[in-house]
């Protein structure tokens, strides 16, 4: 649209100030129509006793019963005041009733005498429930700030790569809830540094076959790309798992743990050959683009209370039964020890054994699989076999009781839980009741802090009802 005249004319046309450009006798003003279209809908106002209607318009009178000066009188839709805002309720707070001593001289209490005592004596006190916090454990509280301090550099064309400060998830299926937290380091948090460790939380299939997959993986902390190694070992081995959930779920439900352990660990191995290939599309050594890999299979079926675990690298795998902490990380066998037959207390027998094998099993009934001699077909992207990792596979199914908390835990919280007992002392404190901790409750748990461990923490709990 053009603009013809004053370049103004749109404020002139709109300013109350300027009067109308037409003569104010001739009644053609905005007002006048106005006050026209309204006599004509709603018909002028009763005179009252000794008044004369003149021909000019009646003045404008304040309005005073709710309506807006352009409605009608007469009928017609009316202006109301907004409504107030609604009111939150109110938040409910635990109470303490304190009785009142009697006054002196009172009436002994009525309940000496056989009847209900009163209470309109009684003192109600409201408690505020207090939030989560990080708090600490040991003799002093650690150098580092509790919270997040600086945030990593971020780069243009690269902002796919960033990694929020903390992870947190949950589920519950079958007969345990799951919770999973991952956090940076108070060391990273201070730094600026990315978080190197990965958590990656999935469910593959529906109803009782359904299968709960969790993934916790660590870079190494002196490669730069430690934090984009992790996490494309998570993806990977979930993809894994996708494609062959149907399979790996048939084998716990049924308690095929030769071909579990077995089709786990060329799983395990070809995602570490997509690691080596990543390295070497970017120029790097393949112990520069690498991380422990440490991971969970929970069967949503109620009817199953094996729990799997397996993986390559540190980390820790700890059960809490009966108020106690248990370590029952797979230990690994000597060197010597790898060959042959499967050494006593590491293995079962292969799927086919002979006659003389024997399955191995714990004094708690757990039986472990650990065989280090599989030959493991090659990745689909890496043309000749893929060589073993430099760590050996690691795996366990145990059967799970009601009142077991299973941790599994990345190298920032094993160290930990290890090396200061006060820190596993307190979370046995914490988790001594059967129903899990909420997300909140969970996460301020695992950043319970220690003087002398500043590493990224990643634990994943699981709660036997």
């Amino acid at each position: 649209m053009t603009q013809q005249g004053d370049s103004n004319w749109w404020d002139k046309l709109y300013d109350e100030s300027a009067p109308d450009t037409a003569p104010a006798v001739s009644g053609d003003t905005l007002d006048d129509h106005f006050a026209a279209a309204t006599r004509a809908t709603t018909g002028p106002p009763d005179p009252s006793p000794g008044q004369v209607l003149a021909s000019a318009p009646p003045a404008p009178t304040e309005v005073t019963d709710g309506r807006a000066p352009w409605e009608s009188r007469a009928a017609g839709p009316r202006t109301f005041p907004s409504p107030p805002p609604p009111v939150p309720p109110p938040v409910e707070t635990p109470t303490v009733h304190v009785p009142l001593p009697p006054p002196p001289g009172a009436a002994p209490d009525a309940s000496e005498q056989g009847a209900e005592p009163e209470t309109d004596a009684d003192l109600t006190v409201e408690v505020s429930v207090p939030r989560p916090r990080t708090g600490f454990v040991g003799s002093r509280p650690p150098t580092y700030e509790p919270e997040p301090t600086a945030l990593p550099v971020a780069r243009p064309g690269e902002l796919g790569e960033l990694v929020p400060d903390t992870v947190l998830d949950g589920a519950r299926y079958g007969t345990c809830t799951v919770r999973a937290a991952s956090v940076r380091g108070d060391s990273a948090r201070y730094r600026g540094e990315p978080r190197r460790d990965a958590l990656l939380t999935a469910r593959f299939g529906h109803d009782e076959t359904a299968l709960v997959l969790v993934a916790v993986a660590a870079g190494s902390r002196a490669a730069e790309d430690a934090h984009l190694a992790a996490a494309d070992a998570c993806r990977w081995i979930a993809e894994a798992v996708c494609r062959s959930h149907a399979r790996l779920s048939e084998d716990i439900r049924t308690g095929r743990r030769g071909d579990l352990k077995s089709g786990l660990h060329r799983l395990t191995d070809r995602t570490y050959g997509k690691l080596r290939a990543r390295a070497a599309d970017r120029g790097l050594a393949a112990d520069e683009y690498t991380a422990t890999l440490r991971c969970l299979l929970v069967p949503a079926d109620p009817a199953c209370r094996t729990r799997v675990f397996f993986g390559i690298g540190g980390g820790g795998l700890f059960r809490l039964r009966d108020g106690a902490w248990q370590d029952i990380e797979p230990l690994l066998p000597e060197p010597a020890a790898v060959t042959g037959a499967p050494v006593v207390g590491f293995g079962s027998p292969p799927p086919s054994p002979p006659a003389e094998a024997v399955a191995s099993e714990t004094e708690e009934g757990d039986r472990l699989t650990m065989d280090l001699g599989i030959t493991t077909a090659p990745a689909p992207l890496v043309e000749e076999p893929v060589p073993p990792p430099a760590e050996p596979f690691r795996f366990r199914a145990s059967v799970a009781r009601p009142g077991d908390t299973l941790l599994l835990a990345s190298p920032g919280l094993a160290e930990p839980m290890r090396g200061e007992p006060a820190l596993a002392r307190e979370l046995a404190a914490r988790w001594a009741d059967a129903e899990a901790p909420g997300l909140a409750a969970f996460l301020a748990d695992t950043q319970l802090r220690v003087t002398g461990y500043a590493d990224d923490r990643t634990g994943v709990g699981v709660w036997e009802a």
